[in-house]
Formats: structure tokens, C-alpha cells, sequence
């Protein structure tokens, strides 16, 4: 579970990081992959944590 959460941690950081560059340059690929990157680090979050609820509750 901590591995999870520092590939979470990692990949929001990275899509900061296109987010940055695209602000710097003005590039509209970094935008695009940090879009991508976010939203697949979202998905992978939110069926991670809602497989943890999903047991507390059974």
C-alpha cells in the first residue's frame, strides 16, 4: 500500500511537472501528457482506494 502511494505521489508530481513546463514554453504537447498522466493516475486512485472501501464495508 505505501508502494501505491508513492507511485500516486510520483505521478501527480509528474503531471505538475508537464503543467510547469507547458506554462513555461507555451508548448501544448506537455499540456496533453499532463492531462493524460492525470487522468490515468486519477482512475488507478480511485479504484485503488474504492477496492479499500469496498472491503471495509463487506
Amino acid at each position: 500500500m505505501l508502494l501505491f502511494r508513492w507511485v500516486i505521489f510520483f505521478l501527480l508530481l509528474a503531471a505538475g511537472t508537464c503543467f510547469a513546463f507547458h506554462a513555461a514554453t507555451g508548448r501544448p504537447h506537455y499540456k496533453r501528457w499532463g492531462l493524460v498522466i492525470l487522468k490515468w493516475t486519477l482512475i488507478a486512485a480511485f479504484g485503488f482506494f474504492g477496492v479499500l472501501i469496498f472491503e471495509r464495508v463487506l
